[in-house]
């Protein structure tokens, strides 16, 4: 069966969650949105592109970092309107220069940071 971009299920902004994953080790390492074309450029050229909401442009991870994001593989969940992108990452993934977003860990009513940057 061929895939088509517009199988998914899209928010009312035409956008979709997706989940990057490092394939290797699993480490979720960020959320980001996309819009049907950003999801047929990431299968088409093995580089994840995601939809910036502010700048309302597209995004291809690490065009300007060169901390980049090649795809390894792309999953669909049963509802089919979130996306987990299993990845091989160069570099950190987070925009605060860590390896991983999800750097700050709420527990008994505070929080911590728990990822210093690379």
């Amino acid at each position: 069966m061929r895939f088509d971009p517009a199988s998914l299920t899209y928010n009312d902004a035409g956008l979709i969650p997706a989940i990057a994953q490092d394939a290797a080790s699993g480490e979720v390492l960020m959320m980001a949105w996309m819009n049907a074309a950003a999801v047929a450029q990431t299968l088409d050229t093995g580089r994840v592109t995601y939809w910036s909401r502010s700048r309302k442009a597209f995004w291809v991870k690490g065009e300007t970092s060169g901390h980049t994001q090649k795809l390894v593989e792309f999953r669909v969940d049963c509802d089919r309107d979130c996306l987990l992108l299993k990845i091989e990452q160069t570099g950190p993934a987070c925009h605060t220069n860590r390896r991983s977003c999800f750097y700050t860990l709420v527990e008994d009513g505070a929080e911590a940071v728990t990822l210093a940057p690379m």
